[in-house]
């Protein structure tokens, strides 16, 4: 990036960080508990144990912190999709990762019930790179390589059945209750165990795909002039795509199926700070964590103190976008 770039970009990821740290305020703040800034504030900064400082440090939030940490890896992990694929309504919740990991975990519910959250979230690793390399595959079947609209078919195709997979398991070995449970799509109950344990591996995955923002800049707007200019395309292809379905794995793991999200927030983030991914993958973490605080919040506050589902605030927010974005064709997205 050139300087007036950068010092554009620097502006606007400050801006960003600033909205992260108001929207943390909120979902802090708001829920069913009625609590104020100054338990917030008790409960980060001091060991206190009134009733509402304890409900904020071991309830709220490790919730919102999961909440930071799956959105900003799912507006990653679809940033990078969009740009690898070249296919503007990629995410990996449309394209077989999510599916993936939620079949492995449905077998290991089944047959691995004692495996814990370290073998299930393994397992969900495993399952999203099975879900990739089948909507891979499945695409590549025909001349012509991987077309948006041929990437999407088979994404749909195989999410279907691998979704059809996990049903039937929960079914044959009467799991279907914990599958739902684990998938619906929220963050009720997560734990600072669970934080402890999936955060190194979404903030490496974060890490190591800001390091090769260059090149996936290159290969997202012409491959043959990638190679022309140096890059490894195979190389970079391969480390990329073991970071989305480490990230996207490590949300499912975390807090289940959500949609949409790695759909949305690239595009919203491209309209804000342009095509280069250099400014693209970070501010996509930033506003994938805000997003991610302000549907949490919404779930908890919507119909207080009843929990509305995460994946339904997505979807209705999610559904409507990605029709936009279909209606008004692939090409001026690109």
């Amino acid at each position: 990036m050139n300087n007036r770039l950068t010092y554009g970009f620097l502006w606007k990821l400050i801006a960003g960080l600033a909205a992260l740290a108001v929207m943390f305020a909120i979902a802090m703040i708001f829920g069913a508990a009625d609590v104020d800034v100054r338990d917030v504030w008790l409960a980060i900064t001091s060991n206190i144990a009134e009733q509402n400082v304890t409900i904020i440090r071991e309830i709220r939030l490790p919730r919102e912190i999961a909440g930071m940490l799956v959105g900003a890896a799912l507006g990653v992990s679809g940033a990078i999709m969009q740009g690898l694929t070249r296919n503007p309504l990629a995410d990996p919740g449309l394209l077989g990762l999510t599916a993936g990991a939620n079949t492995a975990l449905a077998f290991t519910l089944a047959l691995i019930p004692a495996a814990g959250y370290i073998g299930i979230t393994a397992a969900c690793f495993i399952g999203a790179a099975v879900g990739t390399l089948l909507v891979l595959g499945l695409g590549s079947l025909k001349r012509g390589g991987l077309s948006p609209l041929r990437i999407v078919l088979a994404g749909a195709a195989v999410s279907a059945f691998l979704y059809a997979i996990a049903q039937g398991i929960g079914l044959a070995f009467k799991v279907s209750k914990d599958v739902n449970m684990w998938t619906s799509g929220g963050l009720v109950g997560t734990s600072w165990d669970q934080v402890q344990s999936i955060a190194p591996v979404i903030i490496a995955g974060i890490v190591v795909s800001l390091l090769f923002t260059r090149q996936l800049t290159l290969l997202s707007l012409n491959e043959e002039a990638a190679v022309g200019l140096g890059v490894r395309t195979a190389y970079v292809k391969i480390i990329l795509y073991l970071m989305v379905i480490l990230l996207a794995g490590a949300s499912v793991a975390l807090v289940g199926n959500l949609a949409f999200i790695g759909l949305m927030i690239p595009h919203i983030v491209r309209a804000m700070v342009g095509t280069d991914y250099r400014a693209v993958l970070p501010a996509s973490a930033i506003w994938g964590a805000i997003f991610m605080l302000l549907a949490d919040t919404l779930a908890r506050t919507i119909n207080a103190p009843q929990e509305t589902s995460v994946m339904a605030i997505t979807a209705v927010i999610g559904l409507p976008f990605f029709l936009f974005i279909v209606r008004r064709g692939v090409k001026s997205f690109s």
